[in-house]
């Protein structure tokens, strides 16, 4: 008998020469806050993700320490929309109220922030639009991102994630925050993001779908495999302390050309809608969920992800426990 094929009939064994494994630390929690009180508004797109008030944001940091989840990624939902996000760029804004509740009543929780206004805009795109060309002004918007950095930064945030695909963001943001005193604060980049189909209940979640067009103006077109890798290396030389592939499904073989080209920490985004078609294909009793969850999990560690972002953390730690 083959020496490998042996190592499959002793479960011990199996455990012990396993490639890839699965650690509850590898994971980032997503969250979204609104303004209001003991609001939790279930999204029908995504069953088990929830809109929350910052009192009901309190009570899923305590359950998410209880499952060993130590990391989140907070996205702001404000009450008043504008053509800038003016909302992002305040101190007293729902963002940085929220991350400033949270890091006094959970110290030890590490707060990551989503960067960007496609949530704050009442045209819901990332950033200060160019009407003319019925799009992003690239340049207009670094500034502003820039202004947001720091309001995230002194309310105490522990690393930011700006998502919008400016170009030049990372070296914007790392200028900025190194000139307001922080120039210990890690910055995520979104650094290969694209123009996905995937992204469709987030858009239900964040209330973020754009008035007019799309956004594959400034994120990616999902065709171009060296651009991805480039856009990722750019985010490299400027500064990013973290790159990261979003979505990740579909992209298997962009996390591995980034994997082999640096040696940075490399995050994936498993989408709102990759978690939507487990999520309705379990419930409707098409597959074994939690098999194909951890499968998938299972898939894009072995791809090179060594942080996963996902709404099915909290399960994936539930069956770790």
């Amino acid at each position: 008998m083959d020496r490998f094929r042996r190592t499959r009939f002793n479960p011990h064994l199996r455990s012990l020469v396993r490639e890839t494994h699965i650690s509850v630390n590898d994971f980032i929690y997503p969250l979204f806050v609104r303004p209001g009180e003991g609001i939790k508004t279930e999204v029908s797109s995504m069953p088990g993700v929830y809109q929350m008030s910052l009192d009901e944001i309190l009570k899923e940091c305590e359950l998410l320490q209880s499952l060993g989840i130590y990391s989140i990624l907070l996205f702001g939902i404000p009450e008043v929309k504008d053509s800038v996000g003016s909302d992002a760029l305040c101190d007293h804004g729902i963002i940085a109220t929220a991350v400033r509740a949270i890091k006094r009543a959970y110290p030890t929780m590490f707060v990551v922030t989503d960067l960007c206004f496609c949530e704050y805009t009442d045209h819901g795109h990332c950033g200060i639009l160019d009407h003319v060309h019925e799009s992003v002004d690239n340049d207009l918007t670094l500034g502003i991102s820039a202004q947001q950095a720091l309001v995230h930064a002194r309310a105490g945030v522990d690393m930011i994630a700006p998502s919008g695909m400016m170009d030049g963001i990372i070296g914007t943001l790392r200028d900025a925050l190194d000139g307001g005193g922080y120039p210990n604060l890690p910055i995520m980049s979104y650094s290969t993001k694209f123009a996905s189909g995937y992204y469709g209940p987030f858009r239900d979640v964040a209330e973020s779908v754009p008035s007019f067009g799309d956004r594959s103006t400034y994120q990616m077109d999902p065709a171009n495999r060296r651009e991805a890798l480039r856009e990722s290396l750019a985010d490299e030389a400027q500064g990013a302390d973290i790159l990261m592939v979003k979505p990740a499904l579909a992209y298997l073989d962009i996390i591995r050309d980034i994997r082999e080209a640096s040696n940075l920490p490399l995050a994936v985004y498993n989408v709102s809608g990759e978690y939507a078609m487990l999520k309705h294909a379990g419930n409707a009793g098409l597959i074994d969920y939690n098999r194909v969850m951890m499968e998938t999990m299972i898939g894009f560690k072995r791809a090179g992800a060594d942080i996963i972002i996902s709404y099915h953390a909290k399960e994936v730690a539930a069956l770790l426990h």
